[in-house]
């Protein structure tokens, strides 16, 4: 079984070095890049299986990178931040981060949750209790789960494999309330360590594909407290 590449985008010389030693000595294979523009480019040619991404980097920023890297692919992104204040948080969780870690961290704690978020990256076609279904379907859309396909009024729909697979869960449960822990552990893993808000983060981007009017939507419901519902 092949190792698992890990790409580094760190412009911190004694950071990446240490962080680069201690993957390799865990087993995994390490790409490294010091400035956002090279990191990127890293990123679409060796198609790596998690990206370590910091903040603050020269030519493109890591928020930058990652929002591009989100649009191209669902590698899971894990991201580095000096900063403690929580807007940083909450804008690499917007932009598609998959957890983040503020600097200085413990070694341990990062190798816990890469190990974590590699062992989720297929996480996407785990299985549920709808398995056994080749199609779901809801009004106009059609879920075909063995062709992984979605179309609504016929039209295919590009999907995400996570946007794929909170679709298909959110239709298979609908008329239930489905809690955000619910979500994370059917779509992220129970060993999740990070924020929440990925949930939500999600939901809004799948809102964008298959709701007429995202910012009032009708198909997938906020159910206050709790989390979401599927209507339709």
């Amino acid at each position: 079984m092949p190792r698992p590449t890990v790409l580094i985008v760190e412009d911190e010389e004694n950071i990446l070095e240490a962080v680069k030693y201690n993957l390799e000595k865990e087993g995994y294979r390490v790409i490294t890049a010091v400035d956002g523009e090279r990191g990127l480019e890293f990123a679409r040619k060796s198609s790596p299986d998690l990206v370590i991404l910091d903040v603050m980097l020269p030519k493109l920023d890591g928020f930058q990178v990652c929002q591009i890297l989100r649009r191209e692919t669902d590698v899971p992104i894990l991201m580095l931040t000096a900063k403690a204040e929580e807007i940083d948080r909450v804008v690499g969780l917007e932009l598609g981060a998959d957890d983040y870690v503020i600097k200085p961290f413990g070694m341990r704690e990062l190798l816990t949750r890469v190990k974590a978020l590699i062992r989720r990256s297929n996480i996407a076609t785990a299985k549920s209790p709808n398995t056994a279904l080749q199609f779901l379907t809801s009004g106009n859309l059609e879920i075909d789960i063995t062709g992984h396909q979605v179309r609504m009024n016929g039209d295919p729909l590009d999907l995400k494999p996570r946007e794929f697979a909170l679709l298909r869960l959110l239709v298979a449960d609908k008329g239930r309330a489905l809690t955000r822990d619910h979500i994370l552990d059917s779509l992220w893993g129970h060993d999740y360590i990070g924020d929440t808000r990925t949930v939500d983060v999600h939901v809004r981007w799948l809102r964008e594909k298959i709701e007429v009017d995202p910012s009032s939507p009708e198909r997938i419901i906020t159910v206050r407290r709790i989390g979401y519902r599927f209507k339709q």
